[in-house]
Order: C-alpha cells, then structure tokens, then sequence
C-alpha cells in the first residue's frame, strides 16, 4: 500500500493530518464553522497551526462551541475565566478580541442575513482554485484577503490582518490551496 500524498506542512503529527485530511480548504457555509475559523486564525497570529489545533478542544469547550451569541454577551468575568483556562491560548488582546468580534460578526449577519452571504462576496460566491506546485509558491496574502481585511476592520473586527484573512480563507475554502499532486487537491476541488 503507498502512502497517499499530502501538503508537505501537514505531515507533522496525527492533529495536522487529520485537519488536513478532512478539513482544510473544503467549502464551508455555515456560519457558526466560519466563526470558529475566524476565531481560531485570530488565535494562531504568531503561533504555529499545530498548537492552535493542540488547543482547538479546549476552545470549543470555553467558547461555549464557538457559539457567536453566548460570547458576544461575555463580560469581564467571562474574560477572567478565559484567561485563566490552560486549555486554550491565554492572550488578553487576542481573547478581548473574540468578545469583540463575536459581536461584530452577529452585527454583519443581521445586515447581510448571514455570515456566509458577507464573506464568501469576496471570491463571488466561487472557492479560488490555485494549481500550485509548492508550498514555497503559496502567498501569505491576496488582493482579496486584502479587501477582506480592509472590510472587516471598518466594521471593526480585531486581529483581522490580511494574512490572518487569507489563512482563514484556506480553512474555510474560499481557495484551495492544497498543491496539485496533494490526494485532497482534486476532491477538494469537487465540493
């Protein structure tokens, strides 16, 4: 049996595999994994993907399952509780930031009627389908992670930098960004 063919930066443990396998770049409209994407690409700002999915768990838990809701009405003492919870990356900035954005984000699903309707205008409604060869050719940013990033600060989301805007496009499959002799690229490509 031959070993099936992955993203080079999947193959580090069993966590990125799986994400990898499953996750990664498959086309997501439902707005509660797109916020859970935006959270998690906020959190990964200078840290690597392998922790933040180390931690994802205990995000899901003390994010009460990313639900947009129950975190925009989080106060101080929901923040205290945050930061002292091992389980998950204890960073004020980044952790006040999700408070914020939780509320911003059910802000843009009331004027657009859905999260998904908002952000997937950045790509008209159609997953960018890159026919890279290497992972070195991949960018950080795009023209459209750069208009994402713009947008989503005038209505004043925090920790939204376009490359943070670009990797949450990868997660969420606004583009596919799996290299083409990856086995996910072609299925990927199909969703």
């Amino acid at each position: 049996m031959h070993e099936l063919k992955r993203c080079a930066w999947s193959n580090t443990n069993p966590l990125m595999i799986a994400y990898h396998d499953t996750e990664w770049g498959v086309p997501t409209h439902d707005d509660r994994k797109l916020f859970e994407y935006l959270v998690l690409d906020a959190m990964q700002a200078g840290l690597s993907w392998a922790i933040i999915l180390k931690k994802r768990e205990g995000f899901h838990r003390a994010l009460h399952g990313f639900d947009a809701v129950k975190i925009a009405r989080y106060t101080h003492r929901d923040l205290r509780r945050l930061l002292a919870d091992p389980g998950i990356v204890r960073n004020r900035l980044k952790l006040e930031a999700v408070i914020v954005n939780a509320r911003r984000f059910l802000d843009t699903q009331d004027a657009f009627g859905s999260f998904d309707e908002y952000i997937w205008r950045f790509v008209d409604g159609e997953t960018i389908r890159h026919r890279y060869r290497y992972i070195s050719q991949i960018p950080a940013r795009t023209k459209e992670s750069d208009a994402m990033s713009k947008d989503l600060r005038e209505r004043e989301f925090r920790f939204v930098g376009s490359t943070i805007c670009y990797a949450f496009m990868q997660a969420a499959g606004l583009v596919n960004d799996h290299v083409v002799d990856c086995f996910r690229y072609r299925e990927v490509s199909r969703s």
